[in-house]
Order: structure tokens, then C-alpha cells, then sequence
């Protein structure tokens, strides 16, 4: 599945059904809950080694789920097309690091003899 037919995806089940995702606002103050329930479990399975490590795994694999369902719609609510967003900051980040590793390779203020 592309990240296009994702949104389209959640925005069908959205069309069906409507009161329970509302607003954008909303929507990032769920996009917030869900991050958190990630970061619960990612601090329990981290560490405690205690924790049963396969339960923990599938918690993450479904708290993540819930957070890219929510941004997502948050995405495809505010007209933003992931696919190219993600491109662009590839793009972005590419140029970041290239430009960090001309700086590195040749640090401004130090002279050549």
C-alpha cells in the first residue's frame, strides 16, 4: 500500500464515519495522546527488562499504527499529500547533510597554506 491509498483509505472509513474525527485541532490533540501511548511503551520496553518483550513488541506495533492513522487524516484534513511531503524533506534532509559534510570537510575560518 502507498502512502497515497493509505489517506484515501482513512479518509473512505472517515466519510463513514464522521462524529468521531472532527477538527484539525482535534486531531492533534489525538495525534498527542497517541505519541504518548507510544512513549509509555517504548519506556516499558526499554526498560524493565522484566516486561515480556513479544507483548510489549505487538503494543508498539499497534500504538504505532494508531499514530499514523491519526496523522494521516491530519495530513489529508489539511489537504497535504504525505507522498510528496516526504519526498520533499528527503530532499531537504539530503541537501542538510551534504552541506554538513562540505562544512566538516571544510570548516569556514581555517586557512590554507
Amino acid at each position: 500500500m502507498t502512502i497515497k491509498e493509505a489517506q484515501e483509505l482513512i479518509e473512505a472509513w472517515v466519510g463513514k464515519h464522521p462524529s468521531r474525527y472532527r477538527s484539525e485541532l482535534t486531531n492533534m490533540a489525538v495525534l498527542t495522546e497517541e505519541v504518548g501511548e507510544l512513549a509509555r511503551v517504548i519506556a516499558r520496553r526499554h526498560g524493565d527488562p522484566s516486561q515480556n518483550q513479544e507483548a510489549l513488541k505487538a503494543d508498539m506495533a499497534n500504538e504505532l499504527g494508531d499514530v499514523l492513522w491519526v496523522l494521516l487524516h491530519l495530513a489529508s484534513q489539511s489537504g497535504i499529500d504525505l507522498t510528496e511531503a516526504l519526498i520533499e524533506n528527503l530532499e531537504k534532509k539530503n541537501m542538510l547533510d551534504t552541506a554538513a559534510r562540505m562544512e566538516a570537510e571544510h570548516p569556514k575560518g581555517k586557512q590554507k597554506k
